[in-house]
């Protein structure tokens, strides 16, 4: 019989954490997955997602036999605007799907950084300029990503109790029982199209809370370029943080 890698030594309260190569994994258990998924997250621990009927042991098992994906994920995040601490002059990154260079130029003599269409007044023109500007990317985002569900909201007759932009580490998005929709704020920096996708795909969770065939169906008569959005996610997400 096969046994499980020594990647995890069980915490005294859930979710179990422990180590493989380096990284801090943690198995999450999720009664609605139907299949074990794998996340290397914004501060470098493997997530596990457990199905329902899953064990520890297979999800151990699981990640061991990842090792390639994971040192794939290792190499793209080298130089990854996502994943460099240190924003300066002439760094770039992704805004409404557009690739823009961070500027630092000065206003009536106060430094200034710009980023796209986005002026974001500085203290020092050579401080480091990633808190500034995330910062001011997720004020729009809290602005723009509410207002946007809420037009889908109605388009699609879907009641909804209200939205949340947050910072999470390892998804775009959710959607709760009560009808809560939480969308990431790096939302901001993809492409509308792509945006709207995530947000129609925790809508239809209103209607469908799993993602069945029949969920997929109802996705793909609201959103009939969702497989694109989806590659684009894919192809994007490292520059994005994830």
């Amino acid at each position: 019989m096969a046994t499980a890698p020594a990647i995890l030594r069980r915490a005294s309260r859930p979710p179990r954490q422990g180590t493989f190569e380096g990284h801090v994994v943690v198995f999450r258990h999720h009664p609605r997955a139907r299949r074990y998924t794998l996340r290397l997250n914004r501060d470098n621990e493997l997530v596990v997602t457990v199905p329902r009927g899953g064990s520890q042991r297979e999800a151990a098992q699981f990640v061991a036999r990842s090792r390639g994906w994971i040192d794939g994920q290792r190499l793209r995040r080298v130089g990854a605007t996502g994943h460099t601490s240190d924003w300066s002059d002439g760094t770039r990154l992704l805004l409404r799907g557009r690739l823009v260079a961070l500027e630092v130029t000065r206003e009536h003599g106060r430094p200034l950084v710009r980023c796209g269409d986005e002026r974001i007044f500085i203290a020092d023109a050579a401080m480091n300029l990633r808190r500034p500007v995330e910062a001011r990317l997720l004020q729009l985002a809290r602005t723009e990503l509410p207002l946007r569900t809420r037009e889908l909201a109605r388009a699609h007759d879907i009641a909804i109790a209200r939205v949340t932009v947050r910072n999470q580490s390892s998804r775009w998005g959710s959607c709760s029982d009560t009808g809560v929709i939480s969308l990431n704020w790096r939302l901001i920096q993809a492409p509308d199209a792509v945006r709207d996708y995530l947000i129609i795909h925790e809508l239809m969770h209103r209607r469908e809370m799993n993602h069945s065939m029949r969920f997929w169906r109802l996705v793909a008569r609201a959103c009939p370029g969702w497989r694109e959005a989806e590659a684009w996610l894919d192809r994007h997400a490292v520059e994005l943080g994830f």
